[in-house]
């Protein structure tokens, strides 16, 4: 192993909270092509058990510390080329543990357009610097006579150019600037003043009007609603210490040139290093800092999406149920699609019950045909725009029903994303004959039985439970996403002979040209008898059968272990234990108290451990068992429409939408979500929502305040009359929390209510977009703010 090799292992092993031999075997692993579902569920032994959180953040760190190791190479070339890499550079280049301390170093090495320090060292003013340096009981004014010229006709112009040159080497100074970043990551406050006249344009980042506090602890939430304000142009930004923190980084500047006394060479270094600060240093800080908070509120945004993302994935599904998709409209009418107990679309229709045409009775009769007709058994009601409406002509409906006929369940669907997937390629493939309106009832039928295989037909974006998902780095996002999709599809398992392309495409292993492949020879062949069939796939190899085969099911095949997520490879092992059992494996699967009796130890060889022979057993306990809990849903208060109708107190049951840093959005049945701010959660504190509720929950809240024209709801689960416990507030104070703090920090999470995505609007809980370039707009207004201050300074 190579040093940068055993330094990136090393390095990951203390991230993650790892042995290094752990890291080294999954690095290898991952580099022969093996996927992370597969190593986390099929290479226990050669990992030691690291979980799929862990090896996601080792690939991660892995990814990043090997651009960093290609760097560090890069400008170890570069200044050996120049002639000028001593010894004690290059130990400091190799000690270099992030991006930034790597630029640092390599500033002085660095080709550089000509700069005012360029010029003035092209007019001999750098023996002036260095005389200045060499006897500081000299008065500059009198060495600066010697350096006079046509180029340089006065002493001022002379100090001029030699304090540029020694501004220059201060910014390349890399221990300085290391130590600057650390005081300023220390003390520095992030402030934010309105912008006169946008008072009423910018009402609602009102909280932020004259904001101050800690750069360090800043949540992540108000971070990007303060980057939002500023690429809006409401709001000026400023990263900066108090006047006593400016005065100490001042006096770092002056330590690094080694100011001592009072003399007259002395006070001018001082008041260059004052100059040195406040023009030059403290905008590269500003900029570190605002890149680094960026990164930090992004990285904290993505997480709480890709979390939000796994929990609607994981959520519980309704079953193998013939349903009855219902998409409200009001002049366009209610777009209605059936579908069997697998999926597959069987009829679809538009009623208009509402106005212009308000055809009740025909829209009823409708209904009731189709009900009845196809047996369904769940009728799924999207969310949008007359869904409250709707449930009530779907209660009417259903009191019709004749004695004898089974009546349907009414669930209210989240129907975000479903005009995105109307719209899409892989719709207008699958059903090339339905008009794009009825799509979306179809996806959210399907979206009912099975919310993991609809979903992943929609980008991750689109599906919208994330805070501030426009402004993050989007490529950074996508890839969270993806791989929580990823886990998510994996941890389930998919039905090789019923599960559609999008679907196996995130199967470990498979791509979308695989996937496709696969459908298209079930398609051709017949259903598959085995996993053993794969093989005939074209384009289909050994090592992308090794990866996906244990991720795929099949049901009521010739070999039972198809069903099951017991590996091919380990079928072996598997006929050992039900030997030891002495009975058929069919009636050993599922049989606990057969296997009860057999030790785990008594099944290991060379080729399979402890972790696998365990996880074999679990898996012939209970074959197929899907982690995702079971199916229930919310039921909304008759005659609770709309937010007029809300008074506070009211207990109401609803199903948790989305979940943010500063609380959780919950589905009241009310066309706009109420917001339980994160000390209304529960009768304790709670740092992280997440420990309380997530995505798909459905949970019991009490009304706390209502404002109409703004159309915000303020909901909690704590108990009544229950203090709320104390919150760390924006500047560190105790904070009680009411349900409407956090409102700007939400941009225009709460104004309105939200459409499907790709129709103008956000999705439910989710901030509009403010341009691709959301973050860089900020980071590049705040940028001219600072150097404008910088200016008007100088």
């Amino acid at each position: 192993m190579t040093a940068a090799a055993d330094r990136i292992v090393r390095t990951i092993a203390k991230d993650i909270d790892a042995r290094v031999d752990q890291v080294t075997a999954t690095v290898a692993l991952l580099d022969g092509g093996d996927t992370v579902p597969f190593v986390a569920r099929y290479r226990k032994e050669a990992t030691g058990g690291l979980d799929d959180a862990q090896l996601r953040q080792l690939a991660e760190r892995l990814d990043y510390l090997r651009e960093l190791e290609k760097r560090r190479e890069a400008i170890l070339g570069e200044i050996k080329s120049q002639g000028k890499l001593s010894d004690t550079l290059a130990r400091d280049i190799n000690a270099a543990e992030t991006k930034s301390a790597l630029e640092d170093l390599y500033l002085p090495y660095k080709p550089k357009r000509r700069s005012k320090a360029t010029i003035a060292r092209e007019n001999g003013l750098e023996p002036l610097l260095e005389a200045i340096l060499a006897d500081r009981s000299a008065v500059p004014e009198v060495l600066a006579k010697a350096y006079l010229s046509e180029a340089v006709p006065s002493e001022k112009e002379a100090l001029t150019g030699a304090r540029d040159i020694l501004i220059e080497g201060l910014a390349e100074n890399a221990a300085l600037l290391g130590r600057l970043r650390e005081v300023m990551q220390a003390e520095a406050q992030i402030s934010a003043r309105v912008v006169a006249g946008k008072e009423e344009e910018g009402a609602k980042f009102s909280d932020y009007f004259a904001h101050s506090e800690a750069w360090a602890t800043i949540p992540s939430h108000r971070a990007l609603a303060l980057l939002r304000a500023s690429k809006e142009g409401i709001v000026t930004l400023d990263i900066a210490p108090g006047e006593e923190g400016q005065e100490r980084l001042v006096g770092i500047v002056a330590a690094a040139i080694g100011i001592e006394g009072q003399a007259p060479g002395d006070l001018w270094l001082r008041a260059a290093a004052d100059w040195a600060w406040r023009v030059k240093l403290s905008l590269t800080m500003f900029v570190d800092l605002m890149g680094d908070l960026r990164q930090r509120a992004h990285e904290a945004a993505i997480q709480v999406f890709a979390r939000n993302l796994r929990d609607l994935l994981l959520a519980a599904p309704a079953g193998a149920k013939v349903t009855l998709g219902l998409d409200p409209g009001i002049r366009t009418g209610c777009k209605i699609a059936v579908v069997d107990e697998t999926g597959k679309l069987v009829e679809t229709t538009t009623i208009y019950p509402f106005q212009p045409r308000n055809d009740l009775r025909g829209s009823e009769e409708a209904l009731l045909t189709l009900i009845q007709r196809h047996g369904v058994a769940l009728i799924a009601i999207g969310n949008g725009t007359a869904s409250r409406e709707s449930e009530r002509l779907v209660s009417d409906v259903l009191k019709r029903l004749p004695k004898g006929v089974a009546r349907p369940t009414p669930v209210v669907v989240s129907e975000a994303g479903a005009s995105v997937y109307s719209a899409s390629e892989l719709a207008s493939q699958e059903f090339p004959d339905i008009d794009v309106s009825l799509r979306g009832a179809v996806s959210i039928a399907r979206r009912l039985q099975d919310p993991l295989a609809e979903l992943v037909k929609i980008e991750p974006q689109a599906i919208g439970v994330g805070q501030y998902q426009h402004d993050v780095d989007q490529r950074r996002l996508a890839q969270s996403l993806a791989a929580v999709v990823e886990d998510a599809v994996n941890a389930v398992g998919v039905d090789l002979n019923m599960a559609s392309a999008p679907l196996l495409s995130h199967v470990a292993g498979l791509s979308p040209t695989l996937a496709r492949a696969i459908v298209a020879h079930r398609d051709s062949q017949g259903a598959f008898a085995s996993r053993a069939g794969l093989r005939e796939v074209s384009g289909l190899g050994a090592k992308t059968f090794e990866q996906c085969a244990g991720f795929l099911r099949i049901n009521g095949g010739a070999e039972p272990l198809d069903a099951s997520s017991v590996h091919p490879e380990a079928y072996g092992v598997a006929r050992k234990i039900v030997a030891a059992c002495g009975r058929d494996i069919r009636a050993i699967m599922g049989d606990s108290a057969a296997l009860k009796g057999l030790r785990a130890e008594q099944f290991v060889d060379d080729s399979f451990g402890l972790p696998t022979v365990r996880d074999i057993l679990a898996e012939l306990e209970k074959p197929g068992r899907d982690p995702r809990p079971s199916f229930k849903t919310a039921s909304f208060a008759e005659g609770i429409d709309s937010i007029t109708d809300l008074k506070p107190g009211m207990s109401l049951e609803g199903t948790v939408t989305n979940v943010a840093a500063f609380g959780a959005f919950v589905d009241i049945g009310v066309h706009q979500d109420g917001l339980v701010h994160v000390s209304q959660l529960a009768d304790r504190f709670v740092k992280d929502p997440h420990e309380v509720v997530k995505a798909g929950d459905v949970v019991r809240v009490r009304v706390t305040e209502i404002d109409v024209p703004r159309k915000r709801i303020g909901l909690s689960m704590r108990k009544e009359g229950g203090a709320a416990p104390a919150q760390k507030g924006p500047r560190g104070k105790a904070d009680q929390g009411k349900a409407s703090q956090g409102k700007a920090a939400q941009g225009k999470a709460v104004q309105g209510k939200p459409g499907r995505h790709g129709g103008g609007k956000p999705p439910r809980g989710t901030s509009a977009p403010a341009g691709g370039a959301q973050d860089q707009g900020a980071l590049g207004s705040a940028l001219a703010e600072a150097m404008a201050r910088a200016k008007r300074d100088g």
